[in-house]
């Protein structure tokens, strides 16, 4: 049975034998490794998951697929398939239930383009995180999360404060079925700090989203007005980390950033 991907998921299957086999040699994947596949998809990537890796575990939010690649891997005993969406509470409950027992894990996968933040913000903030997430985004979405300090957004420094992102390569939409609009890159996220306290993460989110609340402004009239502090005591303390007044917030980065948060 041809299964029409379904827009409403973004689903977008890759095809290209070729790229699947270079994620597999970019991840450097070990034999005794457990893998946690996000979006199956027809399986392409699945399959030689299982070749390689001793466990995994592929969850599929769409139950016509589920049933597919259940039929298709029945007889592959390290590949689970986990009928279930990535964005909901229980998911850690599914994979830490899983047939499998493992203590660490790597995730792998080509996430639907319109969930890529709150996806890769899940794991990072995971109490049970990985150890690497190697992911098939948007290219513009990649290079955003990649930028370094004069193109930094939100975007980049929650990830860059969790952990390490690089762009491993790119991908031509014609990879995919349905050809989406725009090409996609392969991020690889990796060294994960041990996990953050919630009072320190928050402290720090709300000192950047007030940084970057009006792009056009500097970061001084930002933190001044949002803080309700004198402007010219927000300047003096800003100097004595030796960023200048007129500095803006794109120009940070996140070890700007925490100093900054300690201040204020």
């Amino acid at each position: 049975m041809k299964i029409i991907p379904k827009k409403s998921l973004g689903q977008n299957f890759l095809r290209d034998a070729d790229i699947v086999q270079k994620i597999i040699k970019s991840a450097d994947l070990k034999t005794d490794e457990t893998v946690v596949e996000i979006g199956s998809g027809e399986g392409a990537l699945t399959e030689e998951l299982g070749h390689v890796c001793r466990q995994v575990i592929a969850v599929e939010i769409d139950k016509r697929l589920v049933e597919k690649l259940r039929k298709k891997f029945q007889k592959k005993n390290n590949i689970e398939i986990i009928e279930g969406d990535v964005m909901e509470k229980k998911f850690f409950r599914l994979i830490t239930k899983s047939k499998f027992n493992f203590r660490s894990y790597r995730v792998i996968a080509n996430i639907p383009y319109y969930i890529t933040s709150p996806i890769i913000r899940l794991f990072l903030e995971a109490e049970f995180p990985p150890e690497e997430m190697i992911l098939m985004v948007q290219k513009e979405v990649a290079e955003r999360i990649v930028a370094q300090p004069g193109q930094m957004s939100i975007l980049a420094v929650s990830v860059q404060y969790y952990a390490k992102p690089e762009i491993l390569f790119t991908v031509p939409r014609e990879a995919f079925y349905p050809m989406p609009e725009v090409d996609s890159a392969v991020l690889k996220i990796s060294n994960f700090k041990f996990r953050i306290p919630d009072f320190q993460r928050k402290n720090f989110f709300r000192i950047v989203r007030v940084g970057f609340c009006a792009k056009r402004k500097t970061l001084a009239n930002n933190l001044s007005n949002s803080l309700h502090l004198d402007k010219k005591n927000v300047e003096e303390k800003l100097s004595s980390l030796n960023l200048r007044p007129t500095v803006r917030a794109q120009e940070l980065s996140v070890e700007n950033w925490q100093k900054i948060v300690e201040l204020f």
